[in-house]
């Protein structure tokens, strides 16, 4: 163990570190569970009024269990990577039905379950049961690189090794949970991405990035994302105060969340007359005839991790339920709040006033 580091990171956790959070201290490994799942691709700021909320409703881990998959879906509504919820819900009934009731109290154990990765199950096991595994996530890449000075790329295999040494060999093994929870903290209070607290860092001394002038340039990596651009065409079909809306499938974005008739086009397309009829009359054989009204609402942007997608609503009111759409899903006006949509339906629903009434 790297006593000066560990030291100063202690000394530093018990002085500076004022970031309060509910589920600091936590010892009850649903919650800690919870909080982590939740916590995965999305910041504390956003995170906590979440688990605040499914801890209330979900107290523990047979309530979630039991809960009926759309409910929860709607409660994880807004938090985006909704494959957590799906893996969230899947182990939840799994730790019920297989091992009944309760977590597994090793590290390894832990990884087994659905959604639990290393980081995940280092948390679990150090803050629950204060086992000697080290959390390496990005905040901890960052922290070590710096101190460390090293560019070695965090997202190679080298990388990777070299990280997780260091990772164990700093660790506190007698107080996994508190130091784990104080690194995390450090990183994302103290050594942060941008404008990290160089100049009231305890650790400044002894920093081999603050010393060569490399806090800027530290962690390295390797891979650059490509990003995909989609293009989605929301077809609002409105029958006098009923709406259709589908639950998208398995195997893309948003899985299990509703949504509008969507037409997916590889460009965007003008939303003429062509263009709208096109879809209306050649792919669902609508009768131009039965249209009441139609409306091209404002445009959307979503930002995903992988993709950015340019979002259209178009509003296309009808006098009776086609044909195409007689086992559809048409809800009220007033019960589309029930539903769990994705990020930009929601601002459409809300720009329109759909939510309120």
């Amino acid at each position: 163990m790297n006593t000066l580091f560990c030291d100063l990171l202690l000394k530093w956790d018990k002085k500076s570190n004022h970031r309060p959070m509910p589920w600091k201290g936590e010892k009850d490994p649903y919650k800690i569970w919870l909080s982590e799942i939740i916590l995965q691709q999305t910041r504390v700021e956003q995170g906590w009024a979440y688990y605040e909320r499914f801890v209330k409703q979900y107290p523990t881990v047979q309530k979630l269990a039991a809960a009926k998959d759309d409910a929860v879906f709607k409660m994880w509504e807004g938090l985006g990577y909704y494959n957590r919820c799906r893996n969230l819900l899947f182990t939840a009934r799994y730790i019920v039905n297989e091992l009944n009731g309760n977590f597994p109290i090793d590290y390894e154990g832990l990884l087994l379950l659905k959604g639990i990765g290393p980081y995940t199950a280092a948390a679990i096991a150090s803050f629950a049961y204060n086992l000697p595994h080290a959390v390496v996530d990005g905040n901890v890449f960052r922290v070590f690189a710096r101190y460390y000075g090293i560019a070695t790329p965090t997202d190679t295999k080298e990388g990777l090794q070299i990280f997780n040494t260091i990772a164990f060999e700093n660790l506190a093994k007698n107080k996994a949970g508190i130091y784990n929870q104080a690194l995390m903290d450090f990183g994302a209070t103290a050594c942060k991405p941008m404008s990290p607290l160089c100049s009231s860092c305890l650790m400044q001394s002894t920093c081999e990035a603050f010393n060569q002038n490399r806090v800027g340039q530290l962690p390295v990596k390797l891979k650059v994302i490509q990003k995909k651009k989609r293009y989605f065409d929301y077809f609002c079909f409105k029958v006098a105060d009923k709406w259709l809306i589908q639950k998208r499938s398995e195997g893309d974005i948003w899985a299990n969340l509703f949504q509008f008739y969507l037409v997916e086009q590889e460009k965007q397309m003008i939303p003429d007359e062509n263009y709208i009829n096109n879809v209306i009359v050649n792919q669902l054989s609508i009768d131009p005839k039965s249209i009441v009204e139609k409306v091209i609402h404002q445009s959307y942007q979503q930002q995903l991790t992988h993709q950015l997608l340019a979002v259209r609503f178009i509003q296309i009111e009808l006098k009776t339920i086609p044909k195409v759409f007689e086992k559809g899903i048409w809800v009220s006006t007033r019960a589309l709040s029930k539903y769990a949509y994705p990020k930009t339906i929601n601002s459409f629903l809300s720009d329109e006033g759909l939510l309120k009434a």
